[in-house]
């Protein structure tokens, strides 16, 4: 038990290094993903002031004011800094079909557990770096924080679910990179899926605002986890039994996709075959 720590220890303190070393151009990305939310604002604040006659403060839109919907947006940045895994699924799936998976089939060390302990180092390091940028981001914007910070228990359940969040987007990505064991080819699949998550997680509005029946439906997917639960939580949008409730949801998508990418990993290295050197 001590040595297998010691390994697990040892490959997220170099995977740590290595992106510490090359990945100084964090903090360039991270101000450079900021700039969207100045086009969202400005857009935003035409839409209340369109539905307000042309006064953006007395507007209200599906719970919303103005101030709350750019605030929203500023969270579901930190939300989807979290949860996305840019690259995760595709390079499993290219692996495979390039026979470079041999090498987790031969060795001591599980895949799955080394790819989830790269991507922490991956966001560690982000973060190390991007603290900064996003201090300052959210210091600049903190007149659209009109209600304050959450109090203690609002906010470790937000962190709680952005924790969550990180784990889901992983086993949820890695289910889709395994598929290609059966499908070599699982971009179209990829770009299908990125294409939901892009609407149905709440990156780009609040899924609140979805009308019945489409609202039910989002409450049946696990994508609302990646980015709208956290925000909604943060902003007191979600709270008592119905935080509890979600929280306890979100938990059980990532036990769900824990096991099905154990599963998954388990039957198609037995269907694997590798040949040449």
């Amino acid at each position: 038990m001590l040595a297998r720590a010691v390994t697990w220890w040892t490959i997220l303190r170099i995977a740590l290094e290595e992106r510490l070393v090359y990945r100084g151009d964090f903090a360039l990305g991270t101000v450079m993903r900021f700039l969207p939310i100045i086009t969202q604002i400005f857009l935003w604040r035409a839409v209340f002031e369109s539905a307000g006659g042309g006064d953006h403060s007395g507007a209200r839109i599906a719970d919303y004011d103005f101030e709350n919907i750019v605030a929203y947006f500023l969270l579901t940045m930190v939300s989807r800094a979290f949860s996305s895994m840019p690259g995760l699924a595709s390079g499993i799936a290219l692996q495979i079909r390039s026979g470079e998976i041999k090498k987790f089939l031969i060795q001591p060390v599980d895949m799955v557990g080394f790819l989830l302990l790269n991507r922490i180092a991956h966001k560690v390091a982000y973060y190390s770096v991007a603290l900064l940028p996003f201090v300052f981001l959210f210091y600049f914007c903190r007149g659209y924080f009109v209600d304050g910070w959450p109090d203690a228990t609002t906010m470790a359940a937000f962190v709680l679910s952005l924790v969550m969040g990180f784990l889901l987007g992983f086993f949820l990505e890695m289910s889709i990179g395994l598929i290609g064991f059966w499908f070599l080819e699982v971009t179209s699949l990829l770009f299908v899926y990125m294409l939901m998550s892009f609407f149905l997680s709440g990156h780009m509005f609040p899924l609140d605002m979805l009308p019945e029946p489409w609202n039910q439906l989002v409450e049946l997917m696990p994508l609302k986890y990646l980015a709208y639960f956290p925000s909604a939580v943060f902003l007191g949008k979600v709270s008592g039994p119905e935080l509890a409730n979600g929280l306890m949801i979100e938990a059980a998508w990532l036990v769900f996709f824990v096991i099905l990418s154990r599963v998954m990993f388990h039957f198609g290295v037995k269907r694997y075959s590798g040949f040449g050197g």
